[in-house]
C-alpha cells in the first residue's frame, strides 16, 4: 500500500481537500481573506499538526505565482522593517506545536481562524477615518504585527488578516498592498519549512498528497485571476466569512468529540 493510500481518506475528505487546494490558488491571486478555509478543510481530515505542513507546501506554490504576477509592487523598505520581527513569532509557534497534542492543536487552529475572522469583520465595520495616518507604522506596531504574523502563520497559516491590518494602517495603495503581501508570504512560508521539517510534519504521505494537489492550486490561481473579478466582492466575502465560521465550528466539534 502506498503512503498516500495509507491516509484512508473518505470520498468527502478528498473532495474537501481538493476544494481547499483550489481555494489556496484563488486566495493567492485575488481575495486573500479566503485563505482560512483551506486551513480548516485540511485540519478536518488530516492530523492537525500535519495538516498545517500540507497547507504550507500548497501555499508556497501559490506564493510563487503571486510573486510572479505582483513582484514589482513590493515595498521593500516596509518588508525590511517587518520581516525581522516575524522570526520570534515563528519560533514561539514551533515551540507550541512541539508541546501540544493533536486535539489541542485543533483547538488552536480553530481559535486562530476565529481571531482572523474577527479582524476581518473589524476592518469591514471600522470607519476608514479611524485608521492611523498614512506612512510606515510605528516601530512598536511593526514588531507586534511581525510577531503576531509569525506565530499565527506557524500554527495555523492564518496571518493574512494580521498583514491586512498592518498594510491598511500604512495606507498603501492597491499595487503596493498585493506586491508587498506576495513577497512577505513567500519569504515567510519558505522560512517555515525547516521548522516544520524539524518537527517531523512532512511524512511521505503529506508530500505525496501535496504533489497530487499542486495542479488544483494552479487551476485555482487561474480562476482567481480571470473569473472572480466578475463576482460581487461584498457577497463573496459574506459567504467566505460564513463558511469559515462553519469550518471553525466543525473543528471545535471534532476536538470536543475526541476529548
Amino acid at each position: 500500500m502506498s503512503d498516500l493510500a495509507a491516509l484512508d481518506l473518505p470520498l468527502l475528505g478528498w473532495l474537501v481537500l481538493g476544494v481547499s487546494a483550489l481555494v489556496v490558488g484563488i486566495a493567492k491571486t485575488s481575495i486573500g481573506g479566503v485563505a482560512a478555509l483551506p486551513v480548516a478543510g485540511f485540519a478536518t481530515f488530516l492530523p492537525a499538526k500535519e495538516s498545517t505542513a500540507a497547507v504550507l507546501l500548497l501555499l508556497i506554490v501559490g506564493d510563487v505565482i503571486a510573486v510572479r504576477l505582483y513582484r514589482r509592487g513590493a515595498d521593500w523598505a516596509m518588508l525590511r522593517r517587518l520581516l525581522p520581527a516575524v522570526l520570534p513569532g515563528i519560533v514561539l509557534g514551533a515551540l507550541l506545536i512541539n508541546v501540544v497534542d493533536d486535539r489541542t492543536m485543533t483547538l488552536v487552529i480553530a481559535g486562530c481562524i476565529l481571531a482572523a475572522l474577527s479582524v476581518q469583520l473589524w476592518l469591514r465595520l471600522r470607519p476608514a477615518a479611524a485608521l492611523p495616518n498614512p506612512g510606515h507604522p510605528h516601530l512598536a506596531a511593526t514588531i507586534g504585527a511581525g510577531t503576531a504574523a509569525g506565530f499565527t502563520t506557524m500554527v495555523a497559516n492564518a496571518a493574512g488578516p494580521v498583514m491586512a491590518v498592518y498594510l491598511l494602517a500604512a495606507r498603501v495603495d492597491k499595487l503596493r498592498f498585493v506586491g508587498t503581501n506576495a513577497w512577505f508570504f513567500l519569504l515567510v512560508n519558505v522560512s517555515k519549512v525547516p521548522f516544520s521539517a524539524g518537527l517531523g510534519l512532512f511524512p511521505p504521505a503529506t508530500l505525496q498528497l501535496t504533489l497530487v494537489l499542486v495542479p488544483v492550486v494552479l487551476v485555482g490561481a487561474w480562476i482567481g485571476r480571470r473569473v472572480l473579478r466578475a463576482v460581487d466582492q461584498r457577497l463573496f466575502e459574506l459567504l467566505t466569512v460564513t463558511a469559515a465560521l462553519v469550518a471553525a465550528a466543525a473543528l471545535l466539534t471534532r476536538a470536543a468529540l475526541t476529548g
